[in-house]
């Protein structure tokens, strides 16, 4: 692979050899779902990794070889550690030793749905305090289109640093989609924007064959959010069926199956009691408050919004109905939850749907339990929840079982021969064998 760009600085010349030969040292900021993985990939390159975070628990689980993230084994952490690729610290300090430096720290939104940039504020500091000149900086936490050079540019450049010479920036979206048994890391092309000509093509000798380079930071940024909201308004336009479905006695899954069969110009998207997750509830707000600056509205993306945060509360509304149905009152229900993580087969409860679903039900008195054993306990508006030690149990005490995730090691067979009610906002009709009580879908 050849090293050289045309006018590169000796700084730029030296990083890409570094690189080149994996002897660049790399620093991960933030080691969470996105942070960790990335470090785990990057150690199993070759390169030296130190993984930098503010919590004391992750930094010593790490170092003690225990791994906390579905994607990740505690085997692969332990040999990244034994070999000496993996470290892991709190001290900012160690900074000084990258040379280059991902940036993976949450972006979260506040409770009106404003970008919260604490946490890439924070890492920014950081960087511009502790780096050394020569080093790259990648920001991979998903934000608005601006970010990059609208925060963490100015930093450097008042410490006197000249982008494409001294230091080099570039923004990368991290695409990690957890439990997918598809695409990970190695094989997802990653997205690339350079402050600099320079800087790009740093960032993409630094992620290899499958980066796609393009002109800047803000068109990355912006290909996040794209990505997401494409995902955000076409789960929202099947909620929204799944409402006008119900009320018109139409099964919306068989209308979306049928649709499915059209091999053009379709692509399937399913309804359920909400969206949950580090991403797609939150990213489209980051673009929704960023063309409020140009005097604009992103109008699909609020009105999805609507649809999608509405979706809990009416779960639970026809949770009510179902017994109502039945003579029951949901005061003094037995409910179970089956599933109350954001997504299949992990263990992540961010913006669960199913944390909202529990609120609501508890504020109308409900009794409800949980059935997930990707979870040990949840607190839900200072209640605790744990996770039910005999399901079979479960299920018969409850006067309606309601399936929230769709767990790949729930027993479904159980769950559709014990319930007397059984509602099902994921589908898995297929999946539970002799259905011996009442059956309701979404």
């Amino acid at each position: 692979m050849a090293i050289s760009i045309q006018n590169a600085s000796m700084h730029a010349e030296i990083l890409m050899a570094k690189i080149e030969n994996k002897t660049a040292k790399i620093a991960i900021i933030g080691l969470g779902y996105v942070g960790l993985p990335n470090a785990v990939a990057k150690a199993q390159e070759g390169f030296r990794v130190i993984g930098y975070d503010l919590s004391v628990d992750k930094v010593h689980k790490i170092t003690s070889g225990e791994s906390y993230i579905d994607d990740v084994t505690s085997e692969s952490i332990r040999e990244l550690i034994h070999s000496g690729n993996l470290t892991a610290t709190y001290d900012a300090n160690h900074l000084s030793d990258a040379d280059v430096i991902v940036i993976c720290v949450p972006t979260p939104v506040d409770e009106y749905k404003h970008p919260d940039l604490q946490f890439v504020e924070n890492a920014c500091s950081d960087v511009t305090n502790f780096m050394k000149p020569g080093a790259l900086v990648i920001l991979e936490s998903t934000t608005y289109p601006g970010t990059t050079e609208e925060i963490l540019v100015p930093m450097l450049r008042e410490r006197g640093l000249t982008i494409g010479e001294d230091v080099f920036i570039a923004y990368s979206p991290e695409r990690i989609d957890p439990a997918n048994q598809n695409f990970n890391i190695q094989n997802t092309p990653v997205v690339v924007g350079g402050m600099t000509a320079v800087c790009g093509k740093i960032a993409c000798m630094y992620f290899g064959n499958n980066a796609i380079q393009v002109s800047s930071p803000s068109v990355a940024e912006m290909t996040k959010i794209y990505e997401n909201a494409f995902r955000y308004v076409n789960i929202g336009f099947a909620n929204e069926m799944a409402l006008l479905c119900n009320n018109m006695g139409i099964d919306v899954w068989e209308v979306i199956n049928a649709a499915s069969t059209k091999p053009f110009g379709f692509m399937p998207f399913y309804p359920s009691s909400g969206v949950g997750g580090h991403c797609i509830p939150v990213d489209p707000y980051y673009l929704s408050w960023k063309v409020k600056s140009f005097n604009m509205q992103s109008r699909m993306i609020e009105t999805a919004g609507d649809i999608n945060s509405n979706m809990p509360r009416y779960t639970c509304q026809r949770i009510m109905e179902l017994l109502n149905e039945r003579g029951l009152v949901i005061h003094g229900s037995n409910i179970l939850i089956v599933g109350i993580t954001y997504k299949k087969d992990v263990s992540d409860v961010r913006e669960s749907p199913a944390l909202e679903l529990i609120a609501e039900l508890n504020r109308l008195g409900a009794n409800v339990a949980i059935w997930d054993d990707h979870v040990t306990s949840v607190t839900v508006q200072g209640e605790t929840y744990h996770n039910v030690r005999d399901a079979k149990t479960a299920i018969v005490n409850s006067d309606i079982a309601v399936v929230v995730t769709n767990h790949s090691d729930i027993d479904y067979t159980l769950l559709g021969e014990n319930a007397a009610v059984l509602f099902d906002t994921k589908n898995v009709q297929s999946m539970l064998g002799a259905i011996k009580g009442e059956y309701i879908r979404l």
